[in-house]
């Protein structure tokens, strides 16, 4: 158990060093980050320009697998768990899934990034960082923590990988939609990962959904 923690405490301290290093060279205009993002927005702007279906695709991909469905989906679960009397499942959800947006804004906020000039396609708010990339790496890593403990364990490996995909996927088309910089994505997954990490630590949902946190007493048991 402490190896474990050892470990998800390692790697949410390197999610940490690797968002506050995006952002710095953001800040301080290092130009090999601005020449990696610039050779991945002028390729996919000129393909999207002549491709108006791969457009369309791939912003209906990234809103159907967005971090607003991740919140609705994860809003049954929450009930599902507090109607099983798992208040602690439904507190980290509620903590990870549904409070990470307000910490996506609070950054967005305080950087106030411009989105790229060749965005194919209307989004609000500023850039950095990719609320899709936060959102939906906070919404499959917590889901997947709720969820592994009930699947077989021959299964899980294709769940986990299934969530990696979505997460990757979804931070590729916010580039190919070139409504985000590459390093808008990178410091969003770094910045989820850090995020989930501290929720899981904090809250440390234990148990599986299906069984309550406290079983209550037999009537009539206690002599």
């Amino acid at each position: 158990m402490e190896a474990r923690r050892g470990v998800l405490i390692g790697s949410a301290l390197a999610a940490v060093g690797v968002f506050v290093a995006v952002l710095v060279a953001y800040l301080l205009h290092w130009q090999p980050l601005t020449r990696f993002d610039d050779a991945a927005l002028k390729p996919t702007h000129r393909f999207g320009r002549a491709h108006h279906g791969w457009v369309v695709f791939w912003n209906l991909y990234c809103t159907v697998l967005g971090p607003t469905v991740f919140r609705l989906v994860t809003v049954v679960v929450i009930v599902v768990a507090f109607a099983r009397r798992n208040v602690r499942i439904a507190m980290f959800l509620i903590v990870s899934v549904e409070l990470c947006g307000l910490v996506t804004e609070i950054a967005k906020t305080l950087v106030h990034r411009p989105r790229p000039a060749s965005a194919l396609v209307h989004a609000a708010s500023s850039s950095f960082p990719s609320g899709h990339a936060v959102g939906v790496m906070v919404g499959v890593a917590a889901l997947l923590t709720v969820g592994l403990p009930l699947v077989d364990p021959a299964k899980r490996a294709w769940l986990i990988a299934l969530g990696v995909a979505v997460i990757v996927s979804i931070g590729a088309g916010r580039v190919i939609l070139n409504v985000h910089h590459p390093s808008d994505v990178l410091a969003g997954w770094a910045l989820g990962w850090a995020y989930f990490v501290v929720c899981l630590l904090v809250v440390r949902p234990i148990r599986p959904i299906t069984q309550p946190d406290e079983t209550p007493a037999v009537p009539d048991t206690a002599r």
